[in-house]
């Protein structure tokens, strides 16, 4: 447990070139702020429809009339469960400007997750997309809570989901039973003057509640981030300024909204710079780089694995990406596109979801010579310290430690967890990530201190997916690591005991389990069968996970094994 006690004043002062004004920082203003400086220019781009600024302030200011006269005001939670389309973005600005809390809903997230997120934020008001790929998601709701039939429109009474009140799909044709179309929400708001949705929003201040991401941490269920509006703004704005984006540009990206990368480093930044944004509603390689070339994409802001996964796919080679000039030249993309210098990249960079996304970077064009060799400085306005893992105390210069951060964009908390849980007696949240500061004031982070592992960009907790293991047979004890991968960062790696006498686990059977249980990233990429004597313990008797994830990795390596695109130790 970490000391509480009265947080520090922070430091406003964050050399915000684009927007340096601290009054400004609320996702409403902000959305002014980019309209009055490029209202005609073109912001989105989905499905050959194209929506400028001007068109996304007048569509988000008529949701937000809508959502006044469906009761939605100030401190109202207002979920998200829609993929990376135009609705997505107006839903988020219309909720946020009335001083509601927006909460993402991972696409990604299985029924049971999507459940436990409803229910944790309290979401009063839920907006979603009804179909995407192979899923339906108002029939999944709707089969879950066979209550919801009986429900009038905006009257939904649900037990498993006590606070929820309105489900609103996207689209203006009818739909079923409690739920609402998108088009009869907005009119509701007929009869709501725009002079309403103003003196609403003036009373939003960048440090009320904004948003409140899930991502997963070292608990068996998803931890619930709570932003205020100040902090999406903020790290928008540094973003456009530290990625060297222009008005001009056309971004693609393959990032999610649900997550605070997409939010502010693809959406945020995007917007804030006066580019356009290129949508593919749920990332597919092929589409990926259709669009790239038909859009003449000049950026692409995707996770390794996605930029290895376009790069590498057939009809690449193919394609005219001439019109790049922003990708890391890591990337197969760059070579594709002509990239034949390393001048711009996002390695020195440290950051996570409680700080939304950055804490600590390089601009993207600093000399490679200089990006490569740390995980940047810490950024203005927010502090960083080492401190012992152990005690909490401060470490000197150099030494090796737990990084701990404060600053304007730190999380208030985790909802519904006691800030004396969260922050030390000086306001400094503990990462359990491992690191060090040099002479200099560079960071260099060294890995996690916890057994959280990072996949793909996402965080996976073991935890989740040991307990939702609990119940399968012949499994007498079962345990995930992260074991290194170079486009993944890690792969989720599942190492089983079996019970004395049981059948021989069977990967695919497990897999098939976890995929009805958790979302697809979090599901184990292979299955290994070990005995309890090839396992250490603990004196209180829990699996040391250092020594389990270096055996699964020489394990991998002894057999060859090839996994999304890497085959570890030497080629057959």
């Amino acid at each position: 447990m970490l000391r509480s006690g009265k947080l520090p004043l922070v430091d406003a002062s964050l050399d915000l070139r684009l927007q340096p004004d601290p009054s400004r920082w609320t996702l409403g203003r902000f959305l002014e702020d980019v309209v009055a400086r490029h209202g005609p220019r073109p912001a989105l781009r989905f499905d050959g429809e194209t929506w400028s600024y001007a068109d996304l302030d007048a569509a988000t200011r008529s949701l937000a009339r809508g959502l006044v006269g469906a009761g939605v005001g100030k401190g109202a939670r207002v979920g998200l469960l829609v993929a990376n389309r135009p609705e997505w973005v107006i839903g988020c600005f219309a909720a946020a400007r009335l001083g509601a809390v927006v909460v993402p809903v991972s696409t990604l997230a299985t029924a049971d997750e999507r459940d436990y997120v409803l229910r944790h934020a309290d979401v009063s008001l839920l907006l979603l997309q009804r179909t995407l790929k192979s899923r339906d998601y108002l029939d999944e709701l709707q089969d879950r809570h066979p209550e919801l039939a009986s429900c009038a429109p905006g009257r939904i009474r649900c037990a498993a989901l006590p606070s929820l009140r309105r489900l609103v799909c996207t689209g203006s044709e009818r739909v079923p039973d409690a739920a609402e179309s998108w088009r009869e929400i907005e009119e509701l708001g007929d009869d709501v003057p725009d002079a309403l949705v103003d003196a609403l929003s003036d009373e939003v201040t960048p440090c009320d509640d904004g948003m409140l991401i899930y991502t997963s941490g070292t608990t068996a269920h998803p931890k619930g981030v709570l932003h205020r509006q100040r902090a999406a703004v903020i790290q928008s704005w540094r973003f456009a300024e530290l990625l060297g984006l222009r008005a001009p540009d056309r971004v693609f990206t393959a990032q999610p909204f649900f997550w605070t990368a997409g939010i502010a480093m693809s959406l945020g930044a995007t917007l804030a710079a006066g580019g356009c944004l290129l949508l593919q509603e749920a990332f597919e390689p092929a589409g990926a780089l259709a669009m790239i070339e038909a859009e003449r994409a000049t950026v692409v802001t995707a996770f390794p694995h996605q930029e290895k996964a376009m790069g590498e796919h057939p009809s690449a080679t193919a394609r005219d990406l001439s019109s790049i000039r922003l990708s890391r030249f890591s990337s197969p993309l760059a070579k594709l596109a002509g990239i034949t210098e390393d001048a711009w990249g996002i390695d020195a960079s440290y950051g996570l979801s409680e700080t939304f996304t950055i804490a600590a970077m390089l601009p993207a064009d600093t000399p490679s010579e200089i990006r490569r060799g740390s995980s940047g400085k810490p950024l203005p306005g927010t502090e960083i310290r080492i401190v012992d893992p152990e005690t909490g105390a401060p470490l000197p210069v150099a030494a090796p430690g737990e990084i701990a951060v404060r600053g304007a964009t730190l999380m208030r908390g985790y909802a519904k967890v006691d800030p004396a849980h969260v922050f030390d007696a000086e306001g400094f949240f503990h990462t359990q990530d491992g690191g060090s500061l040099d002479v200099t004031g560079h960071l260099h982070w060294t890995g996690r201190l916890s057994g959280l592992i990072k996949t793909g960009g996402a965080n996976v907790s073991p935890i989740e997916i040991e307990r939702a293991l609990a119940h399968y047979p012949g499994l007498k004890l079962s345990a995930a690591v992260g074991v290194p991968h170079p486009s993944l960062g890690e792969i989720v790696v599942l190492c089983v005991v079996p019970t004395e006498g049981a059948r021989a686990p069977v990967e695919s059977e497990i897999q098939a389990f976890l995929r009805e249980r958790l979302a697809i990233y979090k599901v184990p990429r292979c299955v290994l069968v070990f005995a309890a004597g090839d396992l250490a313990f603990t004196a209180n008797q829990k699996v040391q996970l250092a020594p389990l994830r270096e055996a699964a990795e020489r394990r991998l390596a002894a057999a060859g094994a090839e996994i999304a695109g890497h085959r570890y130790g030497p080629p057959r």
